[in-house]
């Protein structure tokens, strides 16, 4: 039997379009969804580790959205068929205001970075940042891969590359990656009157805005 969910409208249907869209330019790979009561959660992964040797944090994107009924599961599904559903539900949309249902796609089974979930409480605030902060990190990450990596680059000289940027630290901002800055910058989560807010738990960090969260889960040594 087919799994499915209820968004409340077209809107949260078109929210849910646009963060996927965003995140698949990133990453074209899978999408974790979690739905509990009336809430479903988001989650898709910008940067994840590649091997026991890859030192990159895992980076997550989060959204989520208010459902129009209950339901309760857990699935990794592949993003592009998600985004596909998506589309032809808004290209069929009518009244805009009623709930829009969702079928979720075939789960698949072999994405690491699903199996490590994030805190649900636990949450300490650690400070806030700005959006022009985490911008300038991420648009200088992005520079820096672009003159370091040649034409025609191999697989592993750009899993490196990538690994050295988006794994150091942003300038005042303890176990804030730039890759973290290049999330939120990516996903459209920064905005420029609205601090960001930093919280940690264990091993990760959160930032936090009204558009959306980015997770940070670290090493162990790291701490």
């Amino acid at each position: 039997m087919s799994q499915s969910f209820s968004l409340t409208d077209s809107q949260s249907l078109s929210d849910l379009t646009v963060f996927l869209l965003r995140s698949s330019r990133v990453l074209d790979g899978s999408v974790r969804l979690i739905a509990s009561e009336r809430v479903l959660a988001v989650y898709t992964a910008i940067f994840h580790p590649r091997g026991l040797l890859d030192t990159s944090p895992t980076v997550l994107g989060l959204r989520t959205f208010e459902l129009s009924e209950p339901v309760e599961f857990d699935k990794v599904v592949p993003m592009r068929s998600l985004v596909e559903r998506l589309k032809r539900l808004e290209s069929t949309a009518r009244d805009l205001s009623l709930p829009v249902i969702v079928t979720v796609p075939l789960e698949v089974n072999t994405v690491t970075w699903a199996g490590i979930s994030p805190p649900k409480g636990g949450w300490e605030p650690h400070g806030q940042t700005t959006a022009s902060h985490l911008e300038a990190a991420a648009r200088a990450g992005i520079d820096e891969v672009a003159a370091a990596v040649p034409e025609g680059a191999g697989e592993l000289i750009v899993d490196r590359v990538r690994s050295e940027v988006w794994g150091r630290q942003v300038d005042g901002l303890e176990f804030v990656p730039t890759g973290a800055g290049f999330a939120a910058f990516s996903l459209g989560f920064l905005a420029d009157d609205e601090p960001i807010q930093l919280l940690e738990s264990g091993l990760w960090t959160r930032l936090s805005t009204s558009r959306g969260h980015i997770l940070v889960r670290r090493k162990p040594w790291a701490l």
